[in-house]
C-alpha cells in the first residue's frame, strides 16, 4: 500500500509541476507577446512620421486603418493595412502596406505613403530576406536607394519608366542583383495604380467606409 501512496504522490507531484510549467511558459508567451506588439507598434509609428510627419496631419494615424486587399496590384489575397492621415477632416495621405512578391529571396514587404494628389510622400522596406551586400540595398539602413521613390506619381513618370534602368526605366539597379529592386519598383508602381484606382474609397469618412473593390 505504501508503495502505491507513493506512486500517486509522485503522479500528483509531477502533475503539478507540469500545470506549474505550463503556466509560467503561458505567461511568458503573453507577456513577451506583448512586448513584440509594442516594438512593433513603436516601430511603425516611428516610419509613419517618417514617411508624413506629424506636423502634416492631425488625426491618429494609427487608429484610423482601412483594411483592403488585392493580389494583382498589392501583392496579396489577404487583408492589409491602410493608414490614413487627415488633417481637420481632409485627405493628407495614405500608407499602404503591399508587398512586392518575386523578391530574389521572397516577399519583400514595403510602406508606401501616397499623397492625396497621387504624389509618393516616401517608400520604406519594413521586412524582407534579400542577400546581404547585394539585395539589401533596399533597406534604408543600407543605401539611400529607396529614396529615389519621393515625389514620384502616374503623371511625372510614364509607364515604361517604372523599371530599372537596364529594362529601360528610371530607376538604378544594384550591380549583381537586379531581381531586387526590379520587384521594388514594380510593387511601388502597382501601389500607385491601385491607389488610384481606389482614391476615394480609400478615404472615405469612417462613419462611412466599406472596404474598396479588390
Amino acid at each position: 500500500m505504501s508503495l502505491f501512496k507513493n506512486m500517486v504522490i509522485s503522479a500528483a507531484l509531477l502533475g503539478l509541476f507540469a500545470i506549474a510549467g505550463t503556466g509560467m511558459v503561458s505567461l511568458t508567451y503573453k507577456n513577451t507577446a506583448r512586448r513584440i506588439a509594442a516594438n512593433y507598434r513603436t516601430a511603425l509609428l516611428k516610419t509613419l512620421h517618417e514617411l508624413i510627419p506629424s506636423d502634416q496631419y492631425d488625426n491618429d494615424m494609427f487608429s484610423d486603418i482601412l483594411r483592403v486587399s488585392n493580389l494583382a496590384l498589392l501583392g496579396s489575397s489577404k487583408a492589409i493595412d491602410v493608414y490614413r492621415a487627415r488633417k481637420a477632416g481632409q485627405p493628407v495621405a495614405a500608407v499602404i502596406e503591399s508587398i512586392a512578391p518575386d523578391g530574389y529571396n521572397g516577399n519583400i514587404y514595403l510602406l508606401i505613403a501616397i499623397r492625396y494628389n497621387g504624389q509618393l510622400a516616401g517608400v520604406r522596406v519594413v521586412n524582407h530576406n534579400e542577400t546581404p551586400g547585394l539585395g539589401d540595398a533596399i533597406d534604408l539602413s543600407h543605401s539611400n536607394w529607396i529614396l529615389s521613390f519621393t515625389g514620384k506619381s502616374l503623371k511625372n513618370l510614364k509607364p515604361e519608366n517604372w523599371a530599372v534602368k537596364r529594362d529601360g526605366g528610371s530607376f538604378d539597379q544594384f550591380t549583381g542583383a537586379t531581381i531586387t529592386p526590379r520587384a521594388v519598383v514594380k510593387a511601388v508602381h502597382n501601389t500607385l495604380i491601385y491607389f488610384s484606382q481606389h482614391r476615394d474609397e480609400l478615404f472615405a469618412p469612417l462613419a462611412a467606409e466599406k472596404e474598396p473593390a479588390s
